[in-house]
Formats: C-alpha cells, structure tokens, sequence
C-alpha cells in the first residue's frame, strides 16, 4: 500500500472538501487547501493544520503559482483532491455565453490545469494519487442544466483518459460521480427521510478507502447515493 504524506485540496468548502481535510488530518497528512476566497477557511485550518491557498483553478499563472508555494514549502502534494465547480441553471436559449465558458473553466479546464501541474510532479515518483469529484451530472445531463453537465461530462472524460494513461505508471486516478444531495447547515435532512441526503463525512470516508485500495484492484470511478435515491 502506498504511504501517503501530503494533500491538495482544490475547492474547499464548509462540505465535503472540509471533511477530506480532517479525515486527511487525523490520518497523519499534511493537508493544503486552497480557493478562490479563503475569509472563511480559517477554522478549518486552525482544526486541521493545512495551509491556506488562495487560487483560481481556472487560471493557469494561478494554479503554477499555487504549486510552486507547495514546492518551496516541501509540501508537494502526494494527493490531490480538485473538488471545484460551478453550474448556471436555465434555458438553453436565455444562457449567457461568458457565464457558460466561466463555468465549464472552473468545473473541467481547471481539473485539467491542477491535474497538470500534479502529474507533472508525481510521474517521477509514483504511488501517488489524484482524486476528480463528479456528480450525477457527469452521466445524464438534466434540463435547464446543459452548462453543469458540458463541464461534469468534460471531467469524467478527463478522469478516465488520465486513469488509462497513468495507471500504469503508478498514480492512481479516480473520479467520484455524487449522485444525490450533499447535507450541509444549508441544507439540512428533510424530516421524516433520515439520511435522503449525502453525509459528508461518509463521501470522504468512500475516498479514503479508494485511496488506500491495493494497486491490483483499482477503482477510476466509483459513485455514492443516499439509500433512498430513486434511479
């Protein structure tokens, strides 16, 4: 099994990148995190110990620069988790073109500029991983929600073109399709449907099990949904 030392979370949140960054902690690496506004991730940081990055995914000089401060630091990533997205709901006739190519910049050209900059440091080492976070959108594109799935689909193709090229060389690539809601203080579980929603302590909990699987039966995608999803 591969020893784990560090993490790059891109994305970081109050959800699911949160709860990487403490199961990450509590499991003895050094986590980063960055995003593109970090006012808010001072607890997390506080809690975990990880260091705060501010970046744009979706800029190139961003996403080098971002690197490069690892580097200098001896943080270089052994794992890293891009976790960012965006969405614009509508009709496909009423989008706004600019707001369209900003969303599928943040949601799939960034995966690709931080999975860039990681493959290009992890190649010579091996045993190193790189996690993409997908959603029900990266398999079936819903209405009113074209721009979301041109993104989530870009991803997944990302994921497993990455995963057929770099398996083979020791970095394990996997994309995870969440399929349903994640809980969060903005959206807590109905009442009467016990855990409908996504838990996200469980969700970090399903990548760090993929993260520790034997190189003899990787996974590149696995997908979590509540119980009570409907298919």
């Amino acid at each position: 099994m591969p020893k784990y030392r560090s993490a790059l979370i891109v994305g970081t949140g109050p959800g699911l990148s949160a709860s990487l960054a403490r199961l990450f902690a509590k499991n003895g690496l050094s986590v980063a995190v960055a995003a593109r506004q970090t006012d808010k991730l001072a607890a997390l940081a506080k809690e975990t110990g990880a260091s705060v990055h501010a970046c744009n995914a979706a800029d190139q000089k961003d996403v080098a620069a971002l690197f490069e401060a690892l580097d200098a630091a001896g943080r270089t990533p052994d794992v890293v988790v891009y976790n960012a997205s965006n969405r614009v709901r509508g009709a496909l006739v009423d989008l706004a073109p600019d707001d369209v190519k900003r969303a599928i910049d943040i949601s799939a050209f960034g995966a690709f500029l931080v999975s860039q900059q990681a493959v290009r440091r992890m190649l010579p080492k091996g045993e190193r991983a790189v996690l993409l976070s997908g959603a029900t959108a990266g398999v079936k594109g819903f209405a009113l929600s074209a721009t979301f799935a041109m993104g989530k689909f870009a991803l997944r193709g990302l994921a497993q073109s990455m995963a057929r090229e770099l398996s083979p060389k020791g970095i394990h690539v996997a994309h995870f399709v969440i399929d349903g809601g994640i809980r969060s203080a903005a959206r807590p579980v109905p009442e009467g449907r016990p855990d409908s929603l996504l838990d996200p302590d469980a969700i970090a909990e399903t990548y760090w099990h993929v993260l520790n699987q034997h190189r003899s039966a990787w996974s590149w995608e696995v997908e979590v949904r509540p119980w009570v999803e409907t298919f």
